[in-house]
């Protein structure tokens, strides 16, 4: 009865949040004299995809995470419906950038029991960070807010990224387990390449 209870609390839930955010992309688009109703058969299917999340959300333990992904699809394809009504994807573009790396930097806190996987998914899970910082830097970028010049600002971002590695790679070598010598090995082979790459193009090489 509990479990019946949960999947009707995340329906109504995930349905009542898909229905303010589809009301409020349209009110605005109306306001904005720019409205694309066409763009409506992205945005709604995309709420409800979203909102399909909620019950799997509300039921916690593993189909939580199910629920996150399918709620983080949802989410994606409702900001692409909302930018092309608003007639905003040509500086709004960025967005589809962000949302599906922080939509992976999300799942951090998910702990697979063997330290390989662990590392692996660590790694993965704080690269999308740095993938959603370079979103952030495209977005300032197009608006105009930041002027980048000629200068190879991504080279920061790849030195950043090939941090991550390498720390994680330190990270794996705590642990005793087989084959660590050569997880290391490939973490670290890529990762200093790609803080030599980072280096070249921000400094212009």
């Amino acid at each position: 009865m509990e479990t019946k209870r949960q999947i009707q609390r995340g329906w109504l839930a995930g349905l009542g949040a898909a229905a303010l955010a589809t009301g409020a992309a349209t009110a605005a688009a109306q306001s904005s004299g720019r409205f694309h109703w066409w763009a409506g058969f992205i945005l709604v299917p995309g709420a409800l995809i979203a909102a399909a999340g909620g019950p799997l959300l509300a039921r916690g333990g593993g189909r939580a995470f199910g629920g996150y992904v399918v709620a983080g699809i949802g989410a994606i394809v409702f900001t692409v419906g909302a930018l092309l009504m608003l007639g905003l994807m040509g500086d709004g573009w960025p967005l589809l950038v962000v949302l599906p790396c922080l939509a992976v930097a999300g799942t951090y806190g998910w702990r697979p029991d063997h330290p390989l996987a662990r590392g692996l998914h660590r790694t993965v899970a704080l690269l999308a960070v740095t993938g959603a910082g370079v979103g952030v830097t495209l977005g300032l970028i197009v608006t105009g807010l930041v002027d980048a010049g000629d200068t190879g600002w991504w080279g920061g971002f790849m030195m950043l990224a090939a941090a991550v590695v390498f720390a994680n790679a330190l990270e794996l070598g705590r642990h005793r387990m087989p084959y660590r010598l050569q997880a290391v090995t490939l973490f670290v082979g890529p990762s200093v390449v790609a803080f030599l790459l980072g280096l070249r193009f921000l400094r212009g090489w």
